[in-house]
């Protein structure tokens, strides 16, 4: 899609940074690296002279540190000459090559949303807006808060599309909370990591330092993934698995733990609903029919069981999404929780434990007060995906995204207004495009011009970036940190939080969004603990740390520590880890965490893709064409292929090629490695000109809604044999 160039010239005026200003003393400013998409953020000191950021280096003391490649390329983002700075507005018709965009006031593209949202909450009701938010994170509490006093229900973010919910929702149907596992303590002996890879992920604070510091003290490994990754080669097991084969796996690691009498029975007994269920299925499991649905060698499942059971306290770490991104999303990952379980290494010391003083968890969400959560929840009854998904819709306050082009084809959508919007994170998203451009009214905030996502809307608003943004604050463990010394944004950029606070003022809810004031908003959430955000500057560089009301505990779940009623036990309808879900079983879905087949592959489509994989200095397609220094790593999408695979496909370094699927086509350059084990294709994802997306089905985890990102097939072929036959 083009733009207009009148528009261009907006957008690539006054090239370069700022002009500095008279005076020229260099000042110290601190503020959050937002260049993984999770909270809380690395921490940037930052060096200015007058308005304009001259260095950076990582904040010192600040537990998520050292900054990495895309820590300081925030840099040279910031002063990109193709930025957003002024609200734009469409002047052709949607489908248009040029959406013929122009530049307005502030005022008029208020005027233009506010009337818009009036007039559909008048005509339909205001659960017929659906709100959006996508990459940062950080800006999802203020619109919450926005869209709640708007009175709309459907709120949806990129975690409740293809990111962390599946997992998470897996992980309270299983233990009534959620969480990732831990980092290895001094007292854990094995740690068993699967479908994450942390050396490039990253989380919790770029946290492989830490496992390699567990490894010199001894601390086994077995890492599961289909991958040779910078994680599994810490591995004194690594279980290379066919992907998507994950709850096969799993069951087969316990099939040997409950033959071998390896489990801990006084757990099992005591703590885990369903658990003779659970025997009973896995009994099919045995290791070597294991071996032939995952590829992982029966020896090595049997050495991994017993080194897991027997080598306690065992650890326990595993993905976002990475297991879940299967049409068996919830179940791949409910048998994979069951392990630490029937171990008993739930909430002990060197094991799987539960914060007893959590001063907000997860802080990506928003604290639930400030979010006016109890008033979402409440208008449960008008939510999209309530007859769709409803386990997902039990527990969860996001709206399942997935099926948005049948909510707009069926009437029940009239606008959309998408903050930090990428088109591109849907599958098949040329439907989600369209299902958009078909709208009355749609909006976007970002920082620069999307091609694949902004010539389908009505107004398109430019976003500040962190050096220019004051909310919000970060919230590590008990400590908060604020920012300070910002530098003013470009042209009109105004933040997230203040867009989206402005424009619950305009509806008439002033009071409720702090009149667009954003430190108003924060100091709303900071005096829960006592604090301003003057505080956080008086404190700015070890930040303030909110006392605990209890010391640490273990072994919450005997106390009454853990459920709300107090009494013992876990947060689950039968008060018990479920290895058999009583709520799936409510709502007529299998109840044990059973394995189903992954897509077969055929003579026409003979590889496994694993789309969305990451690489160290860059996460997903964020920023990669923002700031060239990433760029410059990797400049065109490319496919890892293993080098058997490729040699019969006549590929080698830098070939062009063609991958495709019976949904498209796509053309990269391939990356020969044995990082792939035979028979398996990986590729990073948000490429525009060549959209991996556009290859996976719309097959979805009937559970959760969530795509099949890594439980697709394909082909690979090279791009002059396609040429020579056209």
């Amino acid at each position: 899609m083009a733009v207009t160039e009148n528009l261009k010239d907006e957008r690539t005026s006054n090239q370069g940074p700022p002009r500095r200003s008279g005076d020229n003393r260099e000042t110290v400013g601190y503020t959050f690296c937002d260049g993984c998409n999770q909270m809380p953020f690395c921490g940037i000191k930052f060096y200015r002279r007058g308005n304009v950021v001259t260095r950076l280096e990582s904040w010192p003391g600040y537990p998520a540190s050292p900054l990495c490649s895309k820590g300081y390329a925030t840099l040279q983002r910031l002063y990109n000459p193709n930025r957003l700075k002024y609200p734009m507005k469409r002047t052709n018709p949607k489908g248009s090559f040029d959406p013929g965009f122009v530049r307005i006031s502030w005022d008029e593209a208020y005027d233009v949303i506010v009337a818009h949202l009036n007039r559909i909450r008048e005509q339909y009701g205001p659960h017929y807006v659906f709100f959006y938010g996508g990459d940062p994170k950080e800006l999802r509490a203020a619109v919450q808060r926005m869209l709640v006093s708007y009175g709309s229900v459907q709120w949806g973010c990129e975690s409740s599309t293809g990111c962390r919910r599946a997992a998470q929702l897996a992980e309270l149907l299983t233990y009534g909370f959620s969480t990732m596992g831990n980092l290895p303590t001094g007292k854990t002996r094995t740690m068993l990591i699967w479908g994450t890879n942390p050396a490039y992920a990253g989380q919790p604070f770029m946290c492989h330092r830490h496992l390699l510091d567990a490894r010199d003290r001894g601390v086994k490994f077995i890492v599961a993934d289909p991958r040779r990754t910078p994680t599994a080669s810490l591995a004194d097991i690594h279980l290379q698995l066919r992907p998507a084969s994950t709850a096969a796996l799993a069951a087969g690691l316990m099939h040997v733990i409950f033959k071998e009498g390896l489990e801990n029975k006084e757990f099992c007994e005591n703590w885990i609903h369903g658990i003779k269920e659970l025997r009973e299925y896995v009994k099919g499991f045995d290791p070597e029919r294991v071996e032939k649905l995952t590829w992982v060698p029966a020896r090595k499942i049997l050495d991994a069981a017993r080194l897991y059971a027997t080598n306690g306290p065992s650890g326990f770490m595993t993905s976002a999404q990475g297991t879940t991104h299967t049409q068996n999303a919830v179940n791949d990952h409910r048998c994979i929780l069951m392990l630490p379980a029937v171990c008993g290494y739930i909430d002990i010391p060197g094991g799987l434990a539960q914060p007893a003083n959590p001063l907000i968890s997860p802080w990506s969400d928003g604290p639930p007060e400030f979010c006016l959560r109890e008033k979402l929840i409440s208008m449960r009854e008008h939510r999209l995906d309530i007859g769709d998904f409803p386990v997902w819709a039990e527990k969860h306050f996001e709206v399942e995204t997935n099926y948005l082009p049948e909510y707009v084809a069926a009437g029940k959508i009239k606008a959309f207004i998408g903050f930090g919007l990428n088109i591109m994170i849907w599958p098949q998203t040329h439907l989600y495009q369209k299902a958009i451009a078909s709208l009355e009214f749609s909006m976007a905030v970002d920082n620069f011009y999307r091609p694949q996502t902004h010539p389908y809307v009505d107004i398109v608003l430019p976003a500040a970036m962190n050096f220019e943004r004051l909310a919000p604050f970060c919230v590590i463990d008990r400590t908060v940190y604020g920012r300070s010394n910002l530098v003013e944004p470009p042209g009109e950029c105004k933040e997230d939080w203040q867009i989206a606070l402005e424009i619950g003022t305009r509806l008439g809810h002033g009071d409720t969004c702090f009149n667009g004031d954003v430190e108003a908003a924060c100091n709303d959430i900071l005096k829960t603990w006592g604090i301003s955000y003057d505080d956080l500057r008086r404190n700015q560089e070890s930040g303030v740390t909110i006392p605990a009301v209890r010391p640490e505990m273990y072994e919450k779940y005997k106390t009454g520590d853990v459920r709300r009623d107090k009494k013992p036990g876990f947060n689950t309808p039968s008060g018990k880890i479920e290895a058999v879900s009583l709520t799936l079983k409510k709502h007529g879905y299998p109840a044990l965490p059973e394995y189903k087949e992954p897509v077969p592959t055929s003579d026409e489509y003979p590889l496994l893709m694993l789309s969305g994989c990451r690489v160290p200095f860059i996460t997903h397609s964020k920023w990669r064409e923002d700031a060239p220094w990433l760029l410059e790593l990797q400049p065109g999408p490319a496919l890892t292929i293993n080098p058997g695979d490729a040699a019969r496909r006549g590929l080698e370094e830098g070939s062009e090629a063609i991958v495709k699927s019976r949904y498209g086509q796509i053309r990269v350059k391939v990356i020969p490695s044995i990082i792939v084990p035979p028979g398996v294709v990986s590729m990073m994802h948000g490429w525009d000109r060549a959209n991996v997306n556009e290859l996976i089905p719309r097959s979805f985890d009937p559970i959760s809604g969530f795509p099949p990102y890594k439980d697709a097939v394909c082909e690979v072929v090279r791009a002059d044999d396609i040429n020579e036959r056209a």
